[in-house]
């Protein structure tokens, strides 16, 4: 089964998730009149369909990046490409821009992405390695 937020509820393991998951979890309960807390639910409906797809987007990214680390490991290349990462945070910061968000949280967001890269070509070439 294809695994995207559109059918994550009739997945495995995502279907279990869905259903431990309050979509109107909320503190603010009696807080707030039931008018507003609805549209601060469906509000949050919108962002929780945003994570979702954040988190299958990224799923995405890292089976393509696994791939680069084979390839690095096959041809004994260094995990980190400090070239390409500067150009890609300036890409994004770029984007950033464009898209009305802070190029810092861009950038921030980028390195959390790419420190976890580099962990997993260093892993893929240390299994890599000749055993002496």
């Amino acid at each position: 089964m294809n695994s995207t937020p559109e059918n994550a509820a009739t997945s495995g393991t995502a279907a279990a998730g869905a259903r431990r998951y309050d979509p109107h979890a909320s503190s603010l309960v009696g807080t707030a009149e039931q008018a507003v807390l609805d549209e601060l639910y469906a509000i949050r409906g919108s962002i929780d369909n945003i994570d979702a797809s954040l988190v299958y987007l990224l799923a995405e990214r890292f089976k393509f990046t696994q791939r680069v680390g084979r390839l690095k490991a096959e041809h004994d290349l260094p995990p980190s490409d400090p070239g390409r990462e500067a150009a890609q945070i300036q890409r994004l910061q770029t984007l950033a821009r464009e898209a009305d968000l802070e190029p810092e949280f861009a950038a921030k967001f980028l390195n959390f992405i790419i420190a976890e890269v580099i962990r997993h070509h260093q892993a893929i070439a240390d299994e890599s390695e000749p055993e002496a």
